[in-house]
């Protein structure tokens, strides 16, 4: 397990600003993350790492070295960059007020796994993917691009605890609790009804939301999708069937809370939520379907009905191994605040909600 701890510490460096060294197969890269590290005189780098999404943003796209679809970009400019530079530029709420930066040179990248690696760890740590690269900072942590697979394993899922919980949907329901030993993330599964192989599941994959599910956001439909799921699968379980809600820690499709609330903030700027995205450097969608797969497969399911809008969903689980018997419509209306964002969910990322 050394693997993942090595991954969990390189983690809690960037959380507190410190610098990691990332080795792949063509090499390491040390770095430090632009927007936690403290700002201080004489921290300065040659280069910047940043993600094809920020570098699109950014318009070196037409560059040979920031044209390869979803790999990283180092670039460097006529200056070696300042730590507040850098931030500066990872930060996409200071587009508007600085809208004319650079200019940029992309540069190829040797340590290519490593980069790749890194922009990972970003997102994992909940950070905006930018690096400077050898500062000369002391190094907090190493870790490898071997490290991080091993982490993300699905199988070092397991079962750590069950209960009874009666809820509001159903009162014969059960809730078991998933981790991973050195991932702070704690799944659970709710299993409505009584688990039966005479009977095909219903199943919903819910990741998590704050202000959605628990501070009543009208700016997605989360909080009313989850509702939704658990009362038609309390019509299963009042029908003699079962239903599962897998509740993923996986805030903001996977990119973390601060960053989908940053998200949110260009949103307010006039952006849709897949160009938000973009612009903060981060995926639409980066959500760990191999780790509700696990956790279906712990819970001794293969074959289900899953409650989604989303075909790629059905597809991915599919892939994964599962028998997807059938896919359920989940669709509910908009409201003034969530129209613009239902419509980008149809148009940009293929939901069925016509």
């Amino acid at each position: 397990m050394s693997e993942s701890r090595n991954v969990a510490r390189a983690l809690d460096a960037l959380r507190h600003g410190w610098a990691i060294r990332v080795t792949g197969a063509n090499g390491a890269l040390d770095l430090l993350p632009a927007e936690t590290a403290f700002v201080q005189p004489g921290i300065y780098a040659a280069r910047l790492l940043i993600s094809a999404a920020r570098a699109a943003t950014l318009k070196l796209a037409n560059q040979r070295d920031a044209a390869v679809p979803e790999a990283p970009v180092m670039i460097h400019g006529a200056e070696p960059f300042s730590l507040s530079a850098a931030r500066n530029l990872a930060d996409p709420a200071e587009d508007l007020r600085s809208p004319l930066r650079g200019p940029f040179k992309a540069d190829p990248i040797e340590a290519y796994d490593a980069a790749t690696a890194a922009m990972d760890m970003a997102r994992l740590a909940g950070i905006l993917p930018a690096f400077l690269i050898s500062t000369g900072v002391d190094i907090a942590a190493e870790v490898s691009a071997a490290d991080l697979a091993a982490f993300k394993d699905p199988l070092n899922l397991s079962i750590q605890a069950r209960a009874r919980l009666p809820v509001h949907a159903c009162e014969h329901a059960e809730i078991i609790a998933f981790r991973a030993r050195d991932d702070l993330r704690e799944h659970v599964a709710l299993v409505l009804g009584t688990q039966t192989s005479e009977r095909t599941p219903l199943v919903r994959l819910h990741s998590e939301c704050l202000t959605g599910d628990v501070l009543g956001s009208l700016k997605c439909d989360c909080g009313p999708q989850l509702d939704a799921a658990l009362a038609r699968m309390a019509e299963e379980a009042n029908t003699g069937g079962w239903g599962v809600l897998l509740y993923l820690r996986q805030e903001g499709r996977g990119i973390g809370l601060i960053n989908k609330l940053r998200a949110y903030e260009l949103q307010d700027q006039g952006f849709d939520t897949v160009d938000a995205n973009e612009r903060l450097g981060l995926p639409n969608e980066a959500r760990d379907f191999p780790v509700a797969a696990r956790m279906l497969d712990l819970l001794g399911i293969s074959s289900l009905r899953l409650l989604t809008n989303n075909p790629q969903k059905v597809a991915t689980l599919q892939g994964l191994g599962l028998d997807v018997v059938e896919r359920v419509a989940h669709q509910l209306p908009a409201n003034p605040h969530n129209q613009r964002y239902l419509e980008t969910k149809r148009d940009r990322t293929g939901h069925l909600l016509r």
